[in-house]
């Protein structure tokens, strides 16, 4: 019965096949091709940067400047916004190599300074210098948050922790410098500040491509003819007569070219020393510091130690208003201030150095024993005369510079 029921059942119908969809004329990218992705953006991105960095220049000191105006406007406004600064402080040492790299391509080098060729040196002779340089450079950008990070997890302890640790990795990065470059003086900072890189457009031919290129004689006496813009310039028919005679430009009839404008009469002096080479221009950038021994050795030594050793001693002391852990940081400073070489023979690169600490002396006023005891009332009367805008953001930086040590750290 079975095999009669199956025998008289209708076969079943096969399936249709599945319509095949013609292929498409997009490929799908390939892991590899993935991959290749992020370098090419990052190839782009470093181009646009060195095409535009007087805008991204400007666009890093407009958000600078907003985490300085805003510090407590919101709810836990101070690591929103020390995150912030952080974070384009570290955009913008990225953006100082880049630059830096591209400045380096230039066929003729912009005039640097003492600090600029000394610290451009060492960068590029010592891997280990640009290393350990970035590694302090990237502690001292964001000490402060980190100082607020561990204040909120952890409480006290854990961010005296923190400021200790920081203190002891930036001094032990300090003395390997010093030691790299062979015991002269640390400057501030050990990497070389960023260039301005002259911007153009990149259709138009430059100025020194024009300069270059041949012109035959006709050409350049076309350039002066009667009707031309330097024959009006010479006439008096020119935008160059509103200027007063020693500040126009003459151009040679013949060759074309221009010879530039005379001095004033009352400023002789700074116009012949614009022009003139120091020593230190000529100078090898090692000879730019002289290497320390003896005392300045130990007074570079002293000014490197003196902020671990004021962190330890407030670390220690339970008492924001003990004034033994502040004579103690002040004491180290001054001791190694002292003890700097003051001879004839310090170069001013050093000089200038040893002015940029002096003045960052300053800022012992705004901490410890110190603030608390004087300091503080000082600023409470000036904000209370203050308007309510300013007012507000002076209490913002007195709550900063009541609770967080590296928020008054040099």
């Amino acid at each position: 019965m079975a095999a009669a029921a199956s025998a008289g059942s209708s076969p079943r119908p096969k399936a249709a096949p599945s319509p095949q969809h013609p292929p498409t004329g997009k490929k799908q990218p390939t892991v590899g091709q993935l991959l290749r992705l992020p370098p090419q953006w990052l190839s782009l991105y470093d181009d646009f940067i060195a095409k535009n960095a007087g805008q991204v220049s400007q666009i890093e000191s407009a958000l600078r400047s907003l985490t300085y105006i805003i510090p407590g406007r919101f709810r836990d406004a101070e690591i929103a916004s020390e995150s912030i600064h952080s974070g384009v402080q570290l955009l913008s040492l990225y953006h100082d190599s880049l630059l830096s790299r591209a400045v380096s391509k230039l066929p003729v080098p912009p005039t640097r300074s003492g600090h600029a060729r000394y610290t451009r040196f060492w960068a590029q002779k010592s891997t280990i210098y640009r290393r350990i340089a970035i590694v302090l450079q990237m502690v001292v950008y964001t000490e402060l948050l980190c100082e607020m990070s561990a204040k909120r997890r952890g409480g006290e302890r854990s961010r005296w922790r923190v400021v200790v640790l920081l203190e002891a990795i930036k001094a032990v990065c300090r003395l390997l410098l010093l030691r790299i470059t062979g015991s002269r003086p640390l400057v501030t900072p050990a990497l070389p500040e960023r260039e301005p890189i002259p911007e153009g457009d990149d259709d138009e031919p430059s100025a020194l491509e024009e300069q270059s290129s041949p012109r035959s004689e006709s050409e350049l006496m076309d350039d002066v003819a009667p009707e031309s813009a330097a024959a009006r310039d010479m006439d008096g028919r020119g935008p160059e007569n509103a200027r007063p005679p020693h500040e126009r430009e003459w151009f040679m009839p013949r060759t074309g070219m221009s010879l530039p404008s005379l001095p004033d009469s009352s400023d002789i002096n700074s116009y012949l020393l614009g022009r003139v080479l120091t020593a230190d221009d000529i100078k090898p950038a090692t000879k730019l510091l002289h290497e320390v021994q003896g005392s300045a050795q130990a007074a570079e030594m002293l000014h490197i130690l003196a902020p671990l050793v004021y962190a330890i001693a407030l670390a220690r002391s339970r008492n924001k208003k003990s004034w033994t852990p502040w004579l103690v940081g002040l004491t180290v400073e001054y001791a190694a201030r002292q003890l700097r070489d003051r001879s004839l023979r310090a170069t001013t690169l050093e000089r200038d150095e040893w002015n940029k600490r002096g003045w960052a002396m300053g800022w012992w006023t705004m901490r410890g024993a110190f603030y608390h005891n004087v300091t503080k009332n000082i600023v409470g009367g000036v904000t209370r005369r203050m308007p309510g805008f300013v007012a507000g953001i002076l209490e913002d930086y007195e709550y900063l510079w009541e609770n967080y040590y590296f928020s008054t750290s040099a």
